[in-house]
């Protein structure tokens, strides 16, 4: 008996030294190639956009900053047979419709402020055309019925020549 298990043990032991170690294979690290070619899009940083339009004589020239849907900028409008004005831009960007105020300086007089909405396209800015409220006579009776079509279309320019028309 005791040869029994002297030779069951060593035979055991014989069959387990003849295994080989088992051992994970080690683990590549992978890069994701497509992490590394998608081109990193910053939306934090306020963009500037630059646009200008002329209408026989008249020009229009518009130049403002969004940062997270909200707009800050300038317009000048110079006019040849009437008073030019120029003034602030600010507002919100919905959708791809720019709700602004403009704040403005004609005819000698600062303060005048009226709304105007833009509809910006991959060509440029049209401007909206509506019904003025009776009583402010500055804001859209109704922001559903303006329409982008009649009104001033502003291309998109060179913001070194928009910066030197809004000096």
């Amino acid at each position: 008996m005791k040869k029994l298990i002297l030779l069951s043990s060593l035979s055991v032991f014989l069959i387990n030294c003849n295994k080989k170690a088992e051992s994970p294979a080690p683990e590549t690290a992978q890069t994701d190639t497509t992490a590394a070619s998608e081109k990193v899009i910053d939306t934090l940083t306020a963009k500037s956009f630059c646009y200008m339009g002329v209408t026989g004589k008249d020009s229009v020239f518009v130049s403002f900053d969004e940062n997270l849907g909200t707009i800050t900028g300038k317009m000048a409008t110079k006019n040849s047979e009437k008073d030019s004005n120029k003034g602030e831009l600010y507002g919100f960007k919905s959708g791809d419709t720019l709700k602004l105020t403009y704040e403005f300086a004609s005819e000698g007089k600062s303060g005048n402020k009226n709304d105007i909405y833009f509809l910006q396209t991959k060509d440029g800015l049209s401007e909206g055309i509506g019904n003025r409220d009776p009583e402010t006579g500055t804001k859209y009776a109704d922001e559903k019925k303006i329409k982008y079509t009649g009104g001033r279309i502003l291309k998109a320019t060179d913001c070194a020549l928009v910066a030197k028309a809004l000096q």
